[in-house]
């Protein structure tokens, strides 16, 4: 551990690429911190990175790091603040070489430090002459690193730390293992170390945003970002800036905890198996939540890699319809129209769509107001700039009270992806120092993978042909909100939804009834693949793992929430069967 350093602040200050420019300023401001971290790269924006360089090969990196830098940069190095941001993306250079210009600019000289080495585009000959089914066309793969070449950076004076793909956890943890002296070996440090990261990683979300309990969260104007406060015995505390709004309280964090996270006792990272069955979220004081009982193990001896390939083009159009059947006129417009098209296509030789999705939003019960989502994909551009002149002429051809057209949709490619693992001895990161040098830490090789832990408690293969009955005379049906908070995210075409109890002593009653069959049956017009239940008893909670859930997931879906942000929602509304004298937890 360094001299003198019992704790280190580290501040959450963006969870994408496009968040609020209001986070770097908020925690500089009022976050005493030690630490400024931004993770930008949801695997949603790598695909996007991908098409920014195929139009200007200079770009591929976030330009809102660039943007933010110019309000921050200034003040975060006079207080001595570290940075550390994943906005490299897929040309950490070209970040590295903007941020550089910007603080010339301003007379600033940024010790700068860029990991490289999670381009793996350069072995994929090798490895679809080895059988590896990747896609024709590969626009960009990249490995997710770990937390050490960020440590390595640190290690070097950085004050600025720019990197590629990583995981989002990793920006926090190198900042630890530099901090405290943590070891490459010390598991359950680099666990708990992981487990802050991930809940400043998303920004707000952190600190009450998207917390079920919306209303109790106040002031949303002025969302707090958080802070975690972190001990070198891996206990931590997290907060956000006094006088901010958001929420910080068990409750908020453990929907945090569980987002986008597949088994809780086998959560993989580069540097470390994590086990967050065991963790405990306890009030600390106000807006504050102390942290503890994260455990690790050996990683595993391989790196993920997401690939993005670009394969045909997609568009999507949307129509307001009012008035009498708003909803069953908004379908009846989608269908005419490709029914028209398809007609068009035929006429043209084109091949039918290769996909197309009719979402009907909003749609009520006699009067009301629908908005028709209608999404399409095909191979060729020419048809799909059919399809986009074919939804102005629905405002007069078909449905009375058709309205809120806003435009003719755009054509855009649609680039997919494609993940595999690969040996992490065929990688090697590199860390470029801010004094020209290069640093290439070693990573252990990892340990091969473990069984199947105990926190899995059972996969239903279908939602179909299930029904629940009341367990006892006299008992009634609320929806499960009445007991429970909940979370939803997405891992590609996965969609996970968290489920934490509202009282620790509606966990029995919930474990019986919330079963993989009945959320499969619940859920079965999203999710056509197994439901996987796990439980975190440390806070009175299940996490549900659907797969086949989100039409092949970010840019490959044509859904209207192809990042499953509204799955718990939907979850949250299924009826569950409570004893007569049960009252809302809600209170």
């Amino acid at each position: 551990m360094r001299a003198g350093r019992n704790h280190v602040r580290i501040g959450g200050a963006a969870g994408f690429w496009g968040d609020s420019a209001l986070g770097p300023r908020q925690l500089l401001d009022g976050g005493d911190l030690d630490y400024l971290v931004f993770d930008y790269l949801a695997e949603l924006t790598m695909s996007l990175l991908a098409a920014a360089r195929r139009k200007q090969p200079e770009l591929g990196y976030a330009t809102d790091f660039i943007d933010v830098m110019r309000d921050v940069l200034a003040d975060a190095l006079a207080r001595g603040v570290r940075i550390v941001a994943n906005a490299g993306g897929i040309n950490p250079q070209g970040c590295a070489a903007a941020l550089r210009a910007l603080a010339a600019e301003q007379g600033l000289a940024p010790r700068i430090a860029v990991v490289e080495g999670d381009d793996v585009s350069a072995l994929l000959p090798g490895l679809r002459a080895e059988g590896l089914p990747l896609p024709a066309t590969v626009l960009s793969a990249n490995a997710y690193l770990g937390a050490l070449p960020v440590k390595a950076a640190l290690d070097s004076g950085a004050d600025v730390v720019i990197t590629g793909r990583c995981v989002d956890s990793a920006v926090t943890l190198g900042a630890l293992m530099h901090e405290f002296g943590w070891a490459a070996g010390d598991y359950d440090l680099l666990a708990a170390g992981s487990l802050a990261g991930h809940l400043i990683e998303c920004g707000c979300q952190g600190s009450g945003g998207l917390f079920t309990d919306w209303e109790d969260v106040p002031d949303w104007a002025n969302s707090g970002y958080p802070v975690v406060e972190c001990r070198a015995d891996g206990s931590f505390v997290l907060g956000k800036p006094e006088s901010s709004g958001g929420l910080v309280s068990p409750a908020a964090a453990a929907e945090q905890l569980l987002y986008e996270i597949g088994d809780p006792a086998h959560y993989l990272l580069p540097d470390v198996v994590c086990d967050f069955t065991g963790v405990t979220l306890e009030p600390a004081g106000p807006q504050r939540v102390l942290v503890q009982g994260a455990r690790g193990h050996a990683p595993t001896p391989t790196y993920k890699v997401s690939a993005t390939y670009a394969d045909g083009f997609r568009s999507a159009a949307q129509l307001t319809i009012v008035g009498h059947d708003a909803g069953r006129k908004a379908r009846r417009s989608a269908e005419a129209i490709l029914t028209r098209t398809r007609a068009m296509f035929a006429r043209a030789g084109l091949a039918d769509y290769s996909a197309t999705h009719i979402d009907i939003l909003g749609a009520q019960e006699g009067f009301g107001q629908a908005v028709m989502w209608l999404a399409v994909a095909h191979p060729q551009r020419a048809a799909l700039e059919s399809f986009t002149r074919e939804i102005a002429p629905a405002g007069t051809s078909w449905a009375p009270g058709t309205t809120g057209f806003g435009g003719r949709p755009s054509v855009s490619p649609a680039i997919k992806q494609f993940s595999f693992l690969l040996d992490k001895n065929r990688i090697q990161p590199v860390v470029h120092l801010p004094d020209g040098e290069q640093a290439r830490p070693a990573i252990p090789p990892g340990t091969a993978a473990t069984a199947e832990p105990v926190s899995h408690l059972g996969v239903a293969p279908r939602g179909e042909g299930v029904t629940r009955a009341l367990p006892r005379e006299g008992w009634r049906m609320v929806p499960l909100i009445e007991l429970a908070w909940a979370r939803s995210g997405d891992k590609g075409d996965t969609s996970n939804i968290g489920v934490i109890a509202r009282h620790p002593g509606d966990l029995p009653l919930l474990r019986e009834q919330l079963t993989p069959e009945a959320v499969a049956a619940h859920l079965a017009d999203k999710v056509s693949g197994p439901v996987r239940r796990y439980e975190l008893p440390g806070i009175h909670a299940f996490n549900f793992v659907c797969e086949q859930a989100l039409g092949g997931g970010g840019m490959a879906s044509l859904r209207h929430d192809p990042l499953g942000k509204g799955m718990a929602q939907w979850l949250l509304a299924m009826p569950v069967a409570v004893p007569p004298d049960f009252t809302s937890r809600r209170t």
